[in-house]
């Protein structure tokens, strides 16, 4: 329903299952806040016609950024199956110079930091999710700005 951010969800599974994740949910995180709530109830309710042309959308926009991110050399990209991420082993573009000013980074929370500063590409480092070497991009966001972005990265790394 693409409510990214609202970190709404519910799970179906085996009774033994959820009430294990009941008790790790509890723990770990607050309630909904009322709003997003809502909204989910509203969206679930509704008519489906949204989340096919939705869908479609995202698939293309999924397929461009795994395109665009395996065409540069030193990034290779699985398709995602899930989400509005792709991530992306970038491990190839470390330590080797990268940009206008030949900028070198040794991790990729280094290289997410100067593809912003230097490309004005926002990436999330693999670093936060255990995953050295890899970069985060979301591809939720227009078609334009998707590829603008892409053709920034691209260009950047030369």
């Amino acid at each position: 329903y693409a409510m990214t951010g609202w970190r709404v969800g519910w799970l179906v599974a085996p009774e033994p299952v959820a009430k294990a994740a009941a008790k790790l949910q509890g723990h770990m995180t607050s309630n909904v806040a009322n709003v997003p709530q809502r909204a989910a109830i509203a969206a679930v309710g509704g008519d489906l016609d949204a989340v096919y042309a939705m869908r479609e959308a995202f698939d293309v926009r999924r397929k461009a950024i795994v395109a665009a991110l395996n065409a540069i050399d030193g990034v290779h990209c699985p398709t995602p199956t899930g989400a509005f991420y792709a991530f992306a082993d970038v491990s190839g573009l470390l330590n080797r110079p990268l940009g206008a000013n030949g900028s070198v980074a040794t991790s990729s929370a280094e290289l997410a930091a100067m593809l912003l500063d230097e490309a004005h590409v926002a990436a999330v480092p693999g670093e936060a999710f255990g995953a050295p070497g890899y970069l985060r991009f979301s591809y939720a966001l227009a078609d334009d700005q998707l590829a603008e972005g892409m053709r920034r990265f691209q260009a950047w790394v030369g």
